[in-house]
């Protein structure tokens, strides 16, 4: 009777997952599209020479304090777009979710700031290669130009960004 009790909630499992794939599907949208990097794509991206300032965060769908600030760096995006400043979004969500939540995600929140998607699986290295003191927690915010560069393991706040971004270009 056990046996038979878990192989139908097994069986019951599984059929629920394929339908809610069958779901995920239909949220699919051709419009949106996001590249995937490795960090080998990604770096030259964290080290550019030029006059801009960038502001790189990373994030995730799955991280609740990472969804939460993201409107203070689409208004960051929005009110410097024009001043030399350049807002990156880097997805670190799983590649399997990439087309069931990332996607439809950026598309529902309708983000302005350039998306992409960070797939590489040897965090042994570029974590400590984009920040030594980064333990790999996000969100996480590396803020840099030609003169200065700055790595935050922290949220923020609209203000809070704007000031440090601010540090930057004065």
């Amino acid at each position: 009777m056990h046996k038979i009790l878990i192989l139908f909630l097994g069986s019951f499992m599984l059929l629920s997952c394929k339908g809610k794939l069958k779901e995920t599907d239909e949220v699919r949208d051709s419009s949106v599209k996001i590249a995937t990097l490795n960090y080998e794509e990604l770096k030259p991206l964290l080290h550019k020479n030029d006059d801009k300032t960038y502001v790189v965060n990373f994030w995730a769908t799955w991280c609740m304090p990472c969804v939460k600030e993201l409107p203070a760096f689409e208004k960051l995006n929005a009110a410097y777009k024009d001043k030399n400043v350049e807002v990156v979004l880097v997805s670190l969500d799983f590649p399997k979710q990439k087309e069931s939540n990332l996607i439809p995600f950026v598309k529902k929140k309708s983000l302005q700031s350039k998306v992409l998607h960070f797939d590489d699986a040897n965090e042994q290295f570029w974590i400590p290669d984009i920040a030594e003191n980064w333990s790999g927690s996000i969100p996480a915010t590396l803020i840099y130009n030609e003169k200065k560069r700055k790595f935050y393991e922290k949220s923020f706040s609209y203000e809070e960004l704007q000031y440090e971004l601010q540090t930057f270009l004065n």
